[in-house]
């Protein structure tokens, strides 16, 4: 990354697209994890609570698996709680740390390396019923994974100047959804119903072991990729004048100073982002969350439909990654972000009149899956990367290189308790309305709300202008 003689910024696409193998270990661990643990949960309490088999529970009265769903949100809840305290404690020390290979790298290598060892053993304990052993590895990689993930997220404004991070944040969300459709295409070959809907003598453990092997193989792959190529110390250095440059040019209202209390103006911005950011989260989280278990005891559809839902979302999603930065450009972070959630609800509400087909064509008797689903996945995967895409640099943008770690803190501070409140209080929702469609009008009144949040409280400032390279010459391939 370079400036032009006449105060230009470019964006290194290639040095962003290795910077996104760290965002690709992240979504392919949590792409398997939201997929196949609500499941395994599910399918374990319920079993143990009503002392059936699993063709029973599946044959039995649907109320058994709703009233099991609040305990699941507890324990995917607990999971979270432990990531709120966590990641701005690791961002914080990630800021302050000072090694030969960086102050995010120690991090990011020590928590892949005990993630993925550990992250295999969860479809093992769950296969041999084993409930504390699999809760007690789903906590170990929880830990470590936050280890990993706040440094790993930092490194792409630590090295990126502020104009120029909405697009780099594009390219590595679209890293992370290549992470993503890894496990996705797996959990369409390898499905999940095919192991739930059986009797327990029949289960396959491969069925439910391969995609956590591969989950853990690739996310070592990837931080191998992060470390050979990306040098912090001396990046550092030779970024120096561009990072300054950018402070210049940030999209705020008032310059940050580290000497200083933050602004009142810009204080209102973070605490509005930040609030925004928990309601959409907590709509988000909860379609993670439950879509599977919607999928499987709801439609009584086979699972490998999910993954398919969440493919074609993924699509979508980079398709809004790809114009989200463009789109910013030329109406701003914040009606780019508003806009983005207007569609997610759109989406959320052409759900509330998906229903079971009736029409029995898998070989466990499942239903036809309803085509209707996966223009919901579209839609809601190109909304929320309108969303996802301008919010992380929207916060980033409100200080200064020397405390990124601790605002990434700030942002998954808000992320992850919106995901430590929301599948216990759907859950509770679903044991009090034993009805699957509170899924969608739960989602809908959340991204309503935070819509509302977003507009009142957050201002629309674009960056000062900058001759920004285009074309060619905006690749630097150094």
């Amino acid at each position: 990354m370079s400036t032009k003689a006449n105060g230009g910024l470019k964006l290194n696409l290639k040095r962003t697209f290795l910077i996104g193998f760290a965002f690709f270990g992240i979504l392919l661990l949590w792409q398997v994890y939201d997929s196949w643990c609500p499941t395994f949960l599910t399918d374990i309490f319920a079993r143990q609570m009503y002392n059936l088999s699993s063709a029973q529970l599946k044959a039995g009265d649907p109320d058994k698996i709703l009233n099991v769903q609040w305990i699941v949100g507890i324990i995917m809840a607990c999971d979270n709680l432990a990531a709120l305290i966590l990641l701005p404690i690791f961002g914080n020390l990630s800021d302050k740390t000072k090694t030969p290979i960086g102050k995010r790298m120690p991090f990011i290598l020590t928590g892949t390396m005990v993630s993925a060892i550990a992250f295999p053993f969860i479809p093992l304990f769950f296969h041999y019923n084993n409930v504390v052993g699999m809760i007690a590895i789903m906590v170990i990689v929880l830990i470590f994974m936050m280890m990993y993930r706040n440094p790993a997220v930092a490194l792409m404004p630590d090295i990126t100047p502020k104009p120029l991070r909405a697009k780099a944040n594009g390219i590595i969300n679209i890293m992370g959804y290549f992470g993503g459709a890894f496990a996705t295409v797996l959990g369409i070959f390898l499905k999940l119903s095919n192991y739930i809907n059986v009797e327990d003598s029949a289960r396959k453990l491969w069925i439910i072991e391969i995609p956590f092997i591969v989950a853990s193989v690739l996310m070592v792959i990837s931080a191998f990729v992060l470390f050979f190529t990306i040098r912090e110390n001396k990046l550092a250095k030779e970024l120096k004048d561009e990072l300054e440059l950018g402070e210049k040019l940030a999209a705020i209202e008032t310059p940050v100073d580290d000497d200083a209390p933050m602004s009142a103006a810009n204080k209102k911005m973070l605490l509005g982002i930040l609030g925004a950011e928990f309601l959409w989260f907590m709509s988000d989280n909860a379609m993670g969350t439950y879509i599977g278990n919607y999928v499987i005891y709801y439609l009584n559809s086979v699972s490998s439909a999910t993954m398919i839902v969440t493919i074609v979302g993924g699509v979508a999603s980079v398709i809004g990654f790809a114009i989200a930065g463009i789109i910013a450009d030329k109406i701003g972070r914040k009606w780019t972000i508003s806009c983005g959630l207007g569609i997610t609800v759109l989406g959320m509400i052409v759900m509330c009149f998906v229903l079971p087909t009736g029409k029995v064509t898998g070989a466990n008797g499942e239903f036809a899956f309803p085509p209707l689903l996966y223009v919901v996945g579209a839609i809601r995967g190109f909304g929320m990367a309108l969303v996802h895409n301008c919010s992380f640099p929207m916060v980033v943008e409100l200080c200064s290189s020397k405390k990124i770690g601790k605002f990434t803190g700030y942002y998954y501070a808000a992320s992850m308790s919106a995901q430590t409140i929301t599948p216990v209080l759907l859950g509770l929702v679903f044991k009090a309305s034993l009805v699957w469609w509170a899924l969608p009008i739960y989602c809908a009144v959340l991204l309503t709300a935070s819509f509302t949040v977003f507009t009142v409280l957050v201002k629309n400032i674009k960056a000062k202008k900058v001759e920004n390279a285009k074309g060619l010459e905006a690749i630097d391939g150094d």
